[in-house]
């Protein structure tokens, strides 16, 4: 790993930790709250009960619906699904959008990979490259250094990349998809499938410039992903509403279909600071879980 790269992942441990410092402590639930992720006990079930934990088994032979609680797992197992396609180095905030993707990452990461937990991630770019979880942080310090070092060209094929990252989990874990969702294809379905079996986060990276274009005259742009450019009028004040409404609707749509699909909608924009959205978005999730009582 380059050595600029690497101190670059030192200085963002150092401000990741110094704000999740304690988060964790004790718990084994990984960052969202929730079930654990190994098999208990079976009891009857009561109004309010996920259905979803129905043991079919037992209800058969009780002839009477009983649910089999989760106990949590004493490690956690971490995937990272980062696309690396061109539009994720794009960015006129505080950094590109692929800065923010790297941040998420090791908020995540930092804030879970101690105690035996494993980091695993799968980088989707022109090749996909597939990292295995591991524990430890030299596993770690590689994983976001190839997050980090990735070469950022052309599109992906977002639903294919969720596909193969639902067929390479088995062991009931956290997966954080991280994009900006601009591929428009069916990607919602292998998300859905992945948000059956394992906690997942899904953090949309935007930027202020995708959802309102300034008035800079005629300008010529060019799509990171497909190649395509096209001169741009930006002084015609109705082509920047209607742009601005398009994009409103994009993302919106972007949300109804994550929220849809069972994994947690995170958004992000590239003018704020990431690390600190993120880690109140995890701590705001969890003041809810533990006065819902869903918390151990």
């Amino acid at each position: 790993m380059p050595t600029h790269m690497s101190t670059q992942l030192r200085q963002l441990e150092i401000t990741v930790r110094g704000r999740v410092e304690g988060l964790l402590q004790g718990d084994h639930r990984g960052l969202l709250p929730g079930a654990g992720v190994a098999a208990g006990e079976a009891r009857p079930y009561v109004a309010g009960d996920d259905v979803r934990r129905i043991d079919w088994n037992v209800t058969a032979r009780a002839q009477r619906p009983y649910v089999r609680d989760t106990e949590a797992d004493r490690e956690l197992e971490i995937t990272l699904v980062v696309d690396t396609s061109g539009s994720m180095a794009f960015g006129t905030g505080r950094g590109e959008k692929r800065e923010a993707a790297l941040a998420v990452a090791a908020v995540f990461v930092f804030a879970s990979s101690g105690g035996g937990n494993r980091v695993g991630a799968l980088i989707l770019g022109e090749r996909i490259v597939r990292i295995p979880p591991r524990s430890g942080r030299s596993h770690v310090y590689r994983t976001l250094g190839a997050v980090a070092g990735a070469d950022h060209q052309g599109g992906i094929d977002l639903a294919a990349g969720l596909s193969l990252a639902a067929k390479a989990r088995s062991r009931r874990g956290l997966v954080v998809v991280i994009s900006d969702f601009a591929d428009a294809g069916p990607w919602d379905q292998p998300l859905r499938v992945m948000a059956a079996r394992h906690d997942v986060v899904a953090a949309v990276i935007t930027d202020p410039r995708e959802l309102a274009l300034p008035n800079i005259g005629v300008v010529h742009m060019a799509d990171a992903e497909s190649g395509r450019t096209a001169w741009v009028d930006t002084a015609n004040g109705r082509f920047r509403a209607r742009f601005a409404e398009q994009a409103e609707l994009r993302l919106a749509d972007v949300r109804r279909r994550v929220a849809r699909s069972g994994a947690e909608p995170l958004i992000l924009a590239t003018d704020r600071d990431w690390v600190d959205d993120v880690v109140r978005w995890v701590m705001l999730r969890r003041r809810v879980a533990l006065a819902s009582g869903r918390m151990a």
